[in-house]
């Protein structure tokens, strides 16, 4: 099954969602489906992709483990931000307003599977 089809499946069953990016370790895309600007995900992929890394060197040193997921909140936002392999993660962007325990239930769904097609 093809990246696109995965995080296609992903916006289309969490309501609310704008955008679903799978980004490399540089936070350049690999694959996305928008109902936002293409360059506006990209953006947010990549300033995600950041934020990643750093938290997952904190999480490291601390707690030697691994980072599992990252939710952003914004007064308008939510970004859920999950690592798939080491080299890639996923970002999913969704209106404020939404259930969040949806999407994060669709989004730990997809990892698994875009987990599956890397590997």
């Amino acid at each position: 099954m093809a990246f696109k089809k995965i995080l296609g499946r992903l916006v289309e069953s969490v309501p609310g969602a704008k955008g679903a990016i799978l980004a490399d370790w540089e936070g350049e895309s690999v694959d996305q489906v928008a109902r936002m600007d293409d360059y506006e995900l990209k953006v947010i992929g990549a300033h995600k992709g950041v934020i990643l890394a750093n938290l997952r060197d904190v999480v490291r040193r601390l707690e030697g483990s691994d980072l599992k997921e990252i939710v952003v909140t914004s007064a308008g936002m939510q970004i859920i931000i999950m690592p798939v392999t080491p080299e890639y993660f996923l970002v999913l962007t969704l209106d404020r307003s939404d259930a969040l325990g949806r999407a994060l239930f669709e989004a730990r769904r997809c990892v698994v599977s875009l987990r599956d097609e890397i590997l």
